[in-house]
Order: structure tokens, then C-alpha cells, then sequence
């Protein structure tokens, strides 16, 4: 039912920046926590930062904290992931993930209490 879309990753040299967006529907009205997870190749699937639905309040690993910052636009639906300092360890797949929250305050930051997941966008750091 809800479909996630995710975009903007590609290939950057080290210290360059990215901004990443992912889009679904009713975001606003439904109460929908959203995060960015990544996986590296051989990795488990890492949380990277989640921000709750108002956008008032928003999470951050410790590797990329000062780094990457969570944004969203309720009124397009999107989410956004600047992440600026790229390191070649940033190198992987990135995925939005959705998941209304009905305890106030409460945002999620594993992956296992994610319902919805987009189709993940490639983010590759190299010279």
C-alpha cells in the first residue's frame, strides 16, 4: 500500500555532497516517522538518521553526525538526506523506511520496527 520512492545517489568523490530524497504519501496527516538506513556490501543494514513526522525532531548515527543532515517537506511528501564530507566508507545502499508512530515523541531508529521500505539508491564514494 504505501510505496516509497527513493533518488538522488550516485557517484561523488571523497568530500563531495549528495542530497537524497525519498517520497511517499499522507506522511503528514498519518503520523509517519521516517529514517535512512544503509548497507555496504558484506555489511548488516545500518541506521543512518530518522526524523519524526512534524520534522521537529531528528536522529543521527554517531558516524555521520556534524556530517549528514534529515530534512522533510510534508507539504511534498519528501524527505531529505543531505550528507555533505563524503568518505569512501559512506559507499552504499541508502533506503527510506516509513512507519506511523502512535506514542508521542517516539521515532524509530532500528530497521526492524519499519514496516515500509523504498527500492533503495546507490551511493558510491570514490576518486
Amino acid at each position: 500500500q504505501m510505496q516509497l520512492v527513493a533518488s538522488g545517489g550516485g557517484l561523488v568523490q571523497p568530500g563531495g555532497s549528495l542530497r537524497l530524497s525519498c517520497v511517499a504519501p499522507r506522511w503528514t496527516l498519518d503520523r509517519y516517522s521516517v529514517g535512512w538506513f544503509r548497507q555496504a556490501p558484506g555489511k548488516e543494514r545500518e541506521y543512518v538518521s530518522a526524523i519524526s513526522w512534524s520534522g521537529g525532531n531528528t536522529y543521527y548515527a554517531d558516524s555521520v553526525k556534524g556530517r549528514f543532515a534529515i530534512s522533510r517537506d510534508n507539504a511534498k511528501n519528501t524527505v531529505y538526506l543531505q550528507m555533505n564530507s563524503l568518505k569512501p566508507e559512506d559507499t552504499a545502499v541508502y533506503r527510506c523506511a516509513t512507519q506511523r508512530t502512535y506514542i508521542l515523541g517516539y521515532v524509530p531508529t532500528s530497521p526492524t520496527e519499519y514496516t515500509f521500505w523504498g527500492q533503495g539508491t546507490q551511493v558510491t564514494v570514490s576518486s
